[in-house]
């Protein structure tokens, strides 16, 4: 999503997440910020956010109450962070002379280890209170956007954190022009530097890519000149473009936004459906060409970074920070490409289930199996998902009622309250989550994932140092997905209705489609448009939509018809701007479903090895924590498991449903 995006300078590994439904049903809502942790910093903590329904959601009674009127138990408690304004406004003046003295620090690092060590505590007590500061900002105008003083508040701390980024961007050139034996020897002899090992190993991994001084801040100069492709369709998209009235189920009129698009999606008049998809599509169709040079000159800023930092291309450079081989990437495209005809039977499936002679696009969101009406009252779905997180252990199960007995969770909505959930917080703090609860099943799922998120990091944490405390984002979507998979494998056995059955199989398959094969199919567009561009070959709109028919006819099959505005969808999509970021998506519902099948299973040393993957933070790389754990995303095989349970569930489907 766009907006909430602050910058660190300090190198230190952190990570950000963004995970949003909008964009897995390809919408432009959402949005991740393109960085590199050596020269542009990083978002201060693992930010996870899902938004379900972007239009408001109301209490079931028709009325929005005042956060005032929701009881002190259903709101977090902010007061743990700062006890009011004022001790905010003290630490910030306290942090402002904090942040400009490490600016002394210049030109020194190379004096010995303890001014390295020196500075390395420093940075880290500025980022913990700085951290603190801005999470604690924008939660708080999360809680009333109406509201001037929270928001002048993150304002200006998102001022003192680009501060903060520009007086510590002479770290890692610095430390680099450092011969590496000798930092090495730097690590081994000085007692305080050995917790930093890894870190700097990381650091020095990559040096091959770091440029002299000189050329680095050439590139940093070309980085306000080459992000004007996603500002401009930024701006594009969510400013000028305007898309038709259209009317909904009841005849009213309903001016068409990419907000209102998910909503209309879902709606049962198939005409309102048709309506809203010719809607928005016809009106990105109208401006493909401004929309296709948008994306190649986005796609040649990436050659251009890949070859000035002597990457092979594009796509190593992407995959570089993570330290992931092409083989896991070619896992997502290969396996989705490979079980397509699986996609194809649920297509079939959804047709038969609508009673339809052919599916358009606009039909595969609509619900197959309508959601169960009962309201499910907050403190019920707490021990549902408690019951469902039961094969965790008695620990995890306690930690998560910690977090509810101690105010980590905003429940409820009120006037002005920011909309959708995210899991927040900071090394120095413990998790928060925002909710707007409003009885569904569905909510029940939404509050299994963010608490997923922070228990994640709550076990981080705690487990690690300052430095490690936080994961990447490559793993950033395991723990909240892994906390869906059981909570939907509790539910499915639990089950006393058909159609309680039915709508879990429906919104399984809808996890299936639009994390899995939806996202593999991005990652392969992805993958095809830098290597034509690489070639030397015109991105024009004629090609890319052509790509993008040719992908859409393999991943949903014949029984898909062919919507011809369908084909300029990858205008639309903003995570495009953000090169190769969305196979992460895949690889974290395979890591998830891996974890959660393991665990229902029964399989021995399965919970142990998630506890350890959930303590590691950030302390190795990404690929071996997960390996360690017992997920090797190089291997065919998670990849293989995940379909397998696809498989099964399809063919329980097609049972109920009728082949």
């Amino acid at each position: 999503m766009k907006g909430l995006r602050t910058r660190r300078a300090l190198p230190l590994l952190a990570a950000a997440c963004f995970s949003c439904a909008g964009l897995a049903a390809g919408g432009a809502a959402a949005g991740v910020e393109k960085f590199d942790a050596l020269t542009r910093g990083v978002v201060p903590m693992n930010f996870a956010m899902r938004f379900e329904a972007p239009e408001a959601m109301g209490d079931g009674t028709g009325g929005v109450p005042e956060r005032r009127d929701v009881p002190e138990a259903m709101r977090w408690d902010l007061e743990a962070i700062y006890p009011s304004f004022e001790a905010w406004e003290r630490a910030f003046s306290d942090l402002t002379p904090k942040i400009d003295a490490l600016a002394g620090f210049a030109g020194r690092l190379g004096e010995g280890p303890k001014k390295l060590l020196e500075y390395l505590k420093a940075e880290e007590a500025v980022s913990l209170e700085l951290e603190k500061l801005y999470v604690y900002a924008n939660m708080k105008s999360h809680e009333d956007l109406r509201e001037t003083r929270p928001m002048e508040l993150a304002s200006r701390i998102e001022a003192l954190s680009a501060r903060h980024g520009v007086v510590t961007a002479f770290f890692a050139p610095e430390v680099l022009e450092l011969p590496e034996d000798e930092l090495r020897r730097w690590v081994r002899g000085e007692p305080g530097l050995k917790l930093y090992a890894f870190f700097v190993e990381r650091l020095l991994r990559e040096r091959e890519h770091i440029l002299p001084r000189a050329e680095e801040a050439l590139l940093a100069s070309a980085r306000e000149a080459t992000a004007a492709p996603e500002n401009a369709f930024s701006l594009l998209t969510n400013a000028d473009l305007k898309f038709p009235t259209i009317r909904d189920e009841e005849g009213r009129s309903v001016e068409l936004t990419e907000e209102r698009w998910y909503k209309l999606s879902r709606s049962p008049s198939r005409d309102v459906r048709r309506a809203a998809f010719e809607g928005i599509y016809g009106t990105y169709g109208s401006f493909k060409n401004a929309l296709a040079a948008l994306y190649a000159g986005s796609v040649k800023g990436d050659l251009f970074y890949a070859r000035a930092r002597r990457y092979k291309d594009s796509l190593e450079a992407a995959l570089f920070g993570d330290n992931v081989p092409r083989s896991v990437y070619e896992n997502v495209v290969d396996t989705a490409a490979r079980c397509a005809p699986l996609m194809h039977r649920l297509v079939a499936l959804r047709k038969r289930a609508l009673k339809l002679d052919r599916l358009h696009y606009y039909d595969l969101n609509v619900p197959i199996a309508e959601e169960p009406r009962e309201d499910i009252p907050y403190e019920r779905a707490c021990r549902m998902v408690a019951e469902a997180l039961a094969p965790l252990g008695e620990d995890y199960v306690a930690n998560f009622k910690r977090g509810l007995a101690e105010r980590w969770i905003d429940v409820y909505e009120n006037r002005g309250k920011r909309k959708g959930a995210y899991s927040w917080g900071s090394y120095a703090t413990h998790p928060y989550v925002l909710l707007n609860y409003n009885g569904t099943l569905n909510d029940v799922f939404t509050l299994a994932h963010e608490m997923g998120h922070s228990m994640h990091s709550w076990y981080s944490h705690r487990n690690q140092p300052q430095v490690y405390g936080d994961y990447t984002i490559l793993l950033a979507e395991v723990a909240s997905t892994t906390n869906e998979a059981l909570l939907l494998g509790h539910l499915l056995k639990t089950a006393k209705t058909e159609e309680e059955r039915k709508w879990l199989l429906s919104y399984y398959y809808n996890m299936v489609r639009t994390t899995f094969f939806r996202q593999a199919m991005f990652a392969d567009f992805e993958l095809q448009v830098h290597a034509r561009a690489e070639e030397g070959g015109a991105l024009t709109p004629e090609w890319m939509s052509g790509l993008w028919r040719e992908l859409n006819e393999r991943c949903y099959g014949p029984d898909m018809a062919p919507d011809e505005l369908l084909w300029v969808e990858w205008a639309r999509i903003p995570h495009f701007y953000s090169a190769f970021y969305v196979y992460k998506y895949v690889t974290g519902f395979t890591a998830a479903n891996a974890f959660a099948s393991a665990i229902l299973a029964g399989e021995p040393g399965a919970v142990d090895r998630y506890l350890t993957f959930l303590k590691s933070g950030g302390s190795d790389e990404s690929l071996n924590i997960l390996r360690r754990a017992g997920v090797d995303l190089t291997s065919r095989e998670p990849f293989d498991r995940t379909m397998k349970l696809f498989q099964e569930r399809l063919e329980e489907g097609e049972r109920v449903w009728g082949r």
